[in-house]
């Protein structure tokens, strides 16, 4: 199934509604199954949302979760606390690629009951729930922050609560204090200081009901619609100042690109600056905000730029090596790049190439990421429904922003 897209007039107008922030909704969901009578509202609709809020709900004891990774990783730490709970957590061939070794060790340490069904250090789990005390854990601070938010989900919910120590320069901050921020909304008292988070166990509910923002990563693929304009305004509903969500730095980093955002009255406006001048080479450390890598790699070549993009390790292990899917995929193109183990660089090119077909390799970001690239060519996307992993009405809200998409269903 591919999909032909291009933008003639190179313009990009109109307003859209983003479903609720992805990230917040699949910790939320986790919180909710130990204290059920919290009410969320704008939750994701996603298919990681979907996929783990049935498990959540399922009685079944195999329980496939596909390609989402987060499922994967709050999934395993929440069944190890459920008594009597016994499942076989297992996933898409690509997810049993991905090492889940240092959670499964972490969870273990203080008295998980999980084993392998493969390989070890890797999905298929073995789970079986039971009641855990809690106590003191030290993990690398590299390791991915999903890892980690796994363990302070289930934190508050432990009768010594968790004290874990956290070894050298954190790996995706932001998404650990996005864990810490809702546990607090809640009324979860928590420290975290010196790479020690200290988490005390949850004495009552502070606040029952809660309201997602919206997904400031979906909104990245608009602030590359609108970089790569000759002319744009475009308006996003539910985004907020003060945003606990770390891909909120767009606001910084697309200025680069000449995107001027405005936040009022509950929303995001996005503005293309007139005779704007991008200069002629950029660096950009992603360490805490790699999902946005994709989406800044395909604008700086879209506008022809040099860019260095640095912190990237953890997308070697992603839906797939993304750091290899961008070289081949950019390079197809007619880019030229050259990528290390945790870094990606783009030269100035002189020509994009017209109606490449971009291979997804089952990553929604690798479509969504490239799909603004039709405003400067058209281009094929391959396995187009891929995005709706995270955003399903992604082609639609494009259609209704300029941009002409044609689906070739076989």
């Amino acid at each position: 199934m591919d999909l032909f897209i291009t933008n003639s007039q190179k313009k990009c107008y109109g307003e859209l509604e983003i479903s609720g922030s992805k990230s917040e909704s699949n910790r939320l969901l986790i919180i909710k199954s130990f204290i059920p009578n919290i009410e969320i509202q704008n939750l994701s609709n996603s298919d990681d949302t979907i996929l783990l809020l049935n498990a959540l709900s399922s009685k079944k004891s195999i329980l496939d979760i596909k390609h989402a990774g987060t499922a994967m990783r709050f999934l395993t730490a929440f069944f190890a606390t459920q008594p009597k709970k016994k499942v076989l957590l297992t996933g898409s061939e690509r997810m049993k690629e991905r090492p889940i070794g240092v959670l499964v060790d972490a969870l273990k340490k203080i008295g998980a009951d999980i084993s392998y069904d493969g390989h070890s250090g890797f999905p298929p789990l073995k789970i079986n729930g039971k009641i855990i005390k809690g106590g003191e854990l030290s993990l690398s601070s590299k390791v991915s922050s999903q890892f980690i938010s796994a363990i302070l989900l289930i934190s508050p919910f432990l009768e010594n609560g968790i004290t874990l120590k956290l070894n050298g320069k954190i790996t995706s901050l932001p998404y650990i204090e996005m864990t810490l921020s809702i546990l607090k909304k809640i009324g979860v008292i928590y420290n975290f200081k010196n790479n020690v988070i200290k988490i005390e166990k949850f004495d009552r509910i502070k606040e029952n009901l809660i309201v997602v923002e919206s997904d400031w990563s979906s909104a990245s693929y608009f602030y590359s619609c609108v970089a790569l304009s000759d002319n744009a305004e475009l308006k996003l509903t539910r985004f907020y100042d003060k945003s606990i969500q770390g891909d909120s730095i767009l606001i910084d980093l697309y200025k680069n690109f000449g995107v001027e955002s405005r936040i009022k009255d509950g929303a995001l406006y996005l503005r293309k600056i007139k005779k704007f001048k991008v200069k002629d080479s950029m660096d950009f450390n992603l360490i805490n905000c790699p999902d946005l890598a994709q989406t800044i790699a395909v604008t700086s070549f879209g506008v022809g730029v040099e860019c260095n993009l640095y912190g990237l390790h953890t997308l070697r292990i992603k839906e797939t090596d993304r750091l290899e899917a961008l070289y081949t995929e950019l390079s197809k193109l007619g880019a030229n790049v050259k990528i290390t183990r945790d870094s990606l660089h783009i030269y100035q090119s002189e020509n994009i190439f017209s109606n490449i077909k971009i291979k997804t390799y089952n990553d929604h970001r690798m479509a969504l990421a490239f799909a603004p690239l039709a405003l400067k060519v058209p281009i094929q996307i391959e396995n187009y429904k891929v995005i709706s992993k995270s955003f399903p009405t992604f082609w639609e809200d494009m259609e209704s922003i300029g941009f002409q998409v044609i689906k070739n269903e076989y």
